[in-house]
């Protein structure tokens, strides 16, 4: 729990309802920014793969921390 708490810290934040939709909101824009940004990238022959992976590594870190950020809010986990 500790390296969940280290990787995603923004997610075990979440006492009170503003900062459960700050981590949301905050997860949501980096996953569209990044994707946009991304998507861009992954037109360049050369290094298209590497930024394909990495656009879904990104969307994967934000998709598993709105899932723990949820988790906290609930208090299913601390």
């Amino acid at each position: 729990m500790d390296i969940l708490k280290k990787v995603f810290p923004l997610s075990f934040k979440v006492e009170d309802l503003k900062a459960f939709v700050i981590a949301l909101v905050v997860y949501v824009l980096v996953d569209i920014v990044c994707g946009v940004v991304i998507g861009l990238l992954v037109k360049i022959p050369v290094i298209g793969v590497i930024f394909s992976i990495l656009g879904s590594v990104i969307g994967l870190y934000a998709l598993v921390g709105i899932v723990l950020a949820i988790l906290a809010y609930l208090k299913v986990i601390k």
